[in-house]
Order: C-alpha cells, then structure tokens, then sequence
C-alpha cells in the first residue's frame, strides 16, 4: 500500500471512530457563548496556530463570535516571549484582555499540553488561569488529549491510529472539526460565497 492510500485509510478510521455527540456538544458550548456575549480565544502553537488563525477567521464571519488567536499578533507574541518567556505569552494575553467567565477557550494541540513532559505549557498555563476565571475551555487535540482533556469541558480527541502520523493527522482533523462546526446550523449565520 503507497503512503498515500495508507494515509487515507488511517483518515477514514478516524471518521468512523469520532462521537458526533462529542463535536455537538462544542457546537452547545459554542452557541451559548455567543448567546451570552462572551469572546473566544483560540490558543494554537505550530501548524495548529495555523488553524487558530484560520478558526478565528471562520467563527468570526460565519458565527458572528467574537473570536481572537494571540499568535495572529506578532509584534505582542514577541515581545512577551522576549520579556517574560514563552511559557506565559497566552496567559498573559488573557490577563490583558480582561478574560472572564462569559469568555472561553478553545485550544487546538497535538498533545494538549503535558506539564511532566513541559511540553505546550504555555497552553497550560493559560488554561489554569481560565479555569480560575471560570472560563469554559474547548479543545481539538490529540495523543491522550493531555492537560487540555484533564481541565476541559468539551474537548475532541483524535484518536492515535498511527504513533508515526500523530502530528499530521490530528491537525488536519482539528480542520474537520472546526469546519463542522462553522457549518453547523446551529452557529453559522452567514452563508459562505461556495
């Protein structure tokens, strides 16, 4: 089997394996946030701050959700990461912005955050400061779903069909996810152009 058969069989498997009431359960969450007038923040390092980014876009035109990812700013994530280190630029992104309960966030990550490993702690740093603020945590990962999974309310995980292909897999699903979520008749508002 090539590489690219194989992958899409892998992709296949995990299509079948995700609990549509897991991704329902975020569309919920999602529209009472927006019903409520809270904002959220979607946190995302490598290719997942990509999809952040990408996110955002979609929740704010299609779902009309006051959406933001830290990472779109530069010149801040920067200056925060020279300043104070990497590991509080999203913590301390949401102390700034005045986070709160009405507020939530949404964390894309492969590993969702391992504090042992000290592997992602920016992520984990600002979702224990969102907890502390009462602040509702969603999440798309992977792996096991790490600290994202352990502190979250409703958190998607990808399941490992591959050790090998974790990191491609579970980013281009976190796409998936979302994409079913800006598509949802219960979030999107504004019909896309296609």
């Amino acid at each position: 089997m090539t590489h690219c058969a194989n992958y899409l069989k892998l992709a296949g498997e995990i299509c079948s394996s995700l609990d549509p009431n897991e991704i329902e359960g975020l569309v919920t969450g999602l529209r009472d946030l927006r019903e409520r007038g809270g904002r959220l923040f979607v946190l995302g390092v490598g290719g997942s701050a990509g999809n952040a980014s990408h996110a955002v876009n979609d929740f704010r035109k299609l779902c009309g959700i006051e959406s933001y990812a830290p990472t779109d700013n530069v010149p801040e994530l920067t200056a925060r990461t020279n300043d104070e280190g990497w590991e509080t630029v999203f913590e301390g992104y949401l102390q700034i912005s005045r986070a709160n309960e009405k507020d939530a966030v949404f964390v894309f990550s492969v590993g969702g955050g391992n504090a042992e490993k000290k592997v992602s702690v920016n992520i984990i740093r600002a979702l224990d400061l969102a907890k502390s603020r009462g602040m509702k945590i969603f999440g798309v990962v992977g792996r096991d779903g790490g600290h994202t999974k352990q502190v979250g309310d409703n958190v998607v995980v990808i399941p490992t069909v591959d050790p090998g292909l974790v990191t491609p897999l579970t980013e281009g699903f976190q796409g998936v996810v979302w994409h079913a979520l800006v598509s949802h008749p219960e979030l999107q508002v504004k019909e896309t152009k296609w």
